[in-house]
C-alpha cells in the first residue's frame, strides 16, 4: 500500500500517543469531506509503524466513542507497510457537520485541522433545524387573535377564490381556517405565527419593528443626495407591495417614443413595473425576518436597487435559482393570492422583461448579511433624457424616427438620418441642426465624426 500525501481528506499521525489530535481530526474530517487518518508516519512521510497489542484497536475505538458527540465509531484496520504495521482509521462524513470532538467542533482545511467559529457552528445547527425554527412557522410571542385584521382575512380568502378557484370554506371556526394556512399553531392555546401577523396583522410593526418597507427618491446618484420623495410603509405584506408600486409609478419616468410599427404613440415607464414588483415581492418573503434592518428599495437617476436582509440559501444563486423558500408560509400565501406565480421562476421572468425592455438584465450584489438586486435604467445605458410629450410636439416622422434611433444606437450621424428617412444630405443636416437649435440634439464630433445625440 501507498501512503497518500496529506490533505484535505488525508492525515499523518506518529503514534497513538497523539491521541487528542487524533480525535479533533476526527470531527473535522466528520464535518467535511470524511477522510482517513495514518497512525504510524512521521512528519516527513516516512513509515515508522505502531506497536499494536492485544486491546490496542478496542482501546483506541472506545476513545474516540467517548470523545466525540454524536459519538462516531469509524472503520479501523491494520496495515503493513514495509514490513511496519499502521493503523489506518476510516472516517465517514457526517450528514449534518455537527460532530464535537472534546467539546469542540473541528473542520478540515487544506492539510490542516482547524477550530470553526462560533458563528459557523451556530448556522450549522440552524440549518439541521431550519423546519423547526423557520421564522414565519413560529408563534408570534405576546401576539392573540385580537391582532388580526378578520377585514383582510377575508380580503385573503376573497382574493384565493378568485385566482385560485379554492371556495371559501363554510362553517369552518375562524382559528382553524388560519392554522390551516400556517398562520396560527396550537401551543396550548391557538396563537397566530409570525406569518399569521405579517400578513393578517392590525399593525405588524408593533411585533416587528424591522418589518416596515422604506421606498426612497434620490435626486442624483448617491443616497447623499437629497430626498425627492419617500415612502415608509409599516402594513402587511401585500398592502407594503401595492404601496411601493404605486409610488414608483410616481417616481420614475415615462417614456414615450413614435415606434416603427405605427405612428401611434407608445408610451413605456423607464423599468418594466412587473420586474421591480417581483423584485419587492421576493425581498419581502425571502428576507431574514431575526435581522434588525429593514427592506429597502432606492430610486436613483440612473438605476434601483432593492435590498432586503439576509442572502440567498445554500445551493442558491441567481444563476441557479431553484426555490428553496426562506419564509415558506409567506411563499404559500402570496401564491394564494396570485403575487407570485411558479415557484422557482421570479428571477428568470424579471430577465426576460428587462431583455423586452432593452436594459441590462438585473444584476445582484451578494453580502454575508443583506442582498441588493439593481435594475440600471436604459437612460444610463443610452444617455437619453426623458422624452416628453412636449418634445415630441412640432417634430416630423423623420426626426422623430431619429429619435428612436438613438434610444437604440445612442446617437447618429447625417448618413444614417439620410438611410433611415429616404432623404438628400443637405435635408437631413438641415433637420438635424434644428433639432439642436431646438435643444432636442447636441453635436459630439466634428466633419466627418459628427453625431448628434439627445440632449
Amino acid at each position: 500500500m501507498q501512503i497518500p500525501s496529506e490533505s484535505t481528506t488525508v492525515e499523518w499521525k506518529l503514534s497513538l500517543s497523539q491521541i487528542n489530535e487524533i480525535v479533533n481530526t476526527i470531527s473535522a474530517f466528520s464535518n467535511t469531506e470524511g477522510g482517513r487518518v495514518f497512525v504510524g508516519i512521521s512528519r516527513e512521510g516516512k513509515t515508522i509503524g505502531v506497536q499494536i497489542g492485544k486491546g490496542t484497536l478496542e482501546k483506541l475505538t472506545n476513545q474516540i466513542s467517548q470523545q466525540t458527540d454524536p459519538k462516531v465509531h469509524p472503520r479501523i484496520t491494520v496495515k503493513k507497510i514495509q514490513n511496519k504495521e499502521i493503523i489506518l482509521v476510516n472516517v465517514k462524513e457526517s450528514s449534518d457537520h455537527l460532530i464535537l470532538a472534546f467539546g469542540r467542533p473541528y473542520k478540515r482545511v487544506g492539510r490542516s485541522t482547524i477550530r470553526m467559529s462560533k458563528d459557523e457552528y451556530e448556522r450549522l445547527i440552524l440549518e439541521k433545524h431550519k423546519e423547526k425554527l423557520q421564522f414565519d412557522r413560529q408563534i408570534c410571542e405576546g401576539a392573540s387573535f385580537e391582532d388580526i385584521d378578520k377585514k383582510k382575512v377575508n380580503w385573503y380568502l376573497g382574493k384565493r377564490e378568485e385566482i385560485r378557484r379554492i371556495e371559501k370554506p363554510k362553517d369552518m371556526p375562524y382559528e382553524e381556517l388560519l392554522m390551516n394556512v400556517g398562520a396560527a399553531r396550537k401551543v396550548n392555546k391557538i396563537i397566530p405565527t409570525n406569518a399569521g401577523i405579517l400578513f393578517f396583522g392590525k399593525y405588524p410593526k408593533r411585533f416587528f419593528i424591522q418589518s416596515q418597507l422604506r421606498v426612497v427618491k434620490f435626486k442624483g446618484k448617491k443616497v447623499t443626495h437629497p430626498v425627492v420623495d419617500r415612502l415608509d410603509s409599516a402594513n402587511t405584506l401585500w398592502k407594503m407591495i401595492e404601496d411601493a408600486e404605486e409610488f414608483i409609478r410616481k417616481n420614475i419616468r415615462l417614456l414615450s417614443f413614435r415606434t416603427e410599427r405605427s405612428f401611434m404613440r407608445e408610451d413605456k415607464f423607464e423599468y418594466p413595473i412587473k420586474a421591480l414588483r417581483e423584485a419587492i415581492i421576493n425581498a419581502l418573503i425571502h428576507r431574514d425576518y431575526r435581522e434588525t434592518a429593514d427592506t429597502r428599495v432606492f430610486i436613483f437617476d440612473d438605476r434601483i436597487e432593492i435590498i432586503n436582509p439576509g442572502t440567498f440559501p445554500k445551493d442558491v444563486t441567481p444563476d441557479n435559482p431553484i426555490h428553496k423558500a426562506v419564509n415558506p408560509v409567506l411563499c404559500s400565501l402570496m401564491y394564494d393570492i396570485g403575487f407570485i406565480e411558479k415557484y422557482g421562476s421570479g428571477i428568470y421572468m424579471m430577465n426576460e422583461l428587462c431583455k423586452k425592455w432593452e436594459i441590462r438584465k438585473p444584476r445582484y450584489e451578494l453580502h454575508p448579511i443583506e442582498t441588493k438586486i439593481i435594475f440600471e435604467s436604459r437612460i444610463k445605458e443610452f444617455g437619453l433624457v426623458e422624452i416628453e410629450e412636449r418634445v415630441l410636439k412640432g417634430l416630423n416622422e423623420r426626426q422623430r424616427k431619429a429619435m428612436e434611433y438613438i434610444k437604440k444606437k445612442g446617437s447618429i450621424s447625417n448618413k444614417e438620418y439620410c438611410n433611415i428617412s429616404n432623404v438628400s444630405a443637405a435635408t437631413a443636416k438641415r433637420e438635424l441642426q434644428n433639432l439642436v437649435k431646438k435643444k432636442t440634439f447636441k453635436t459630439i464630433g466634428a466633419g466627418s465624426s459628427l453625431r448628434y445625440m439627445i440632449r
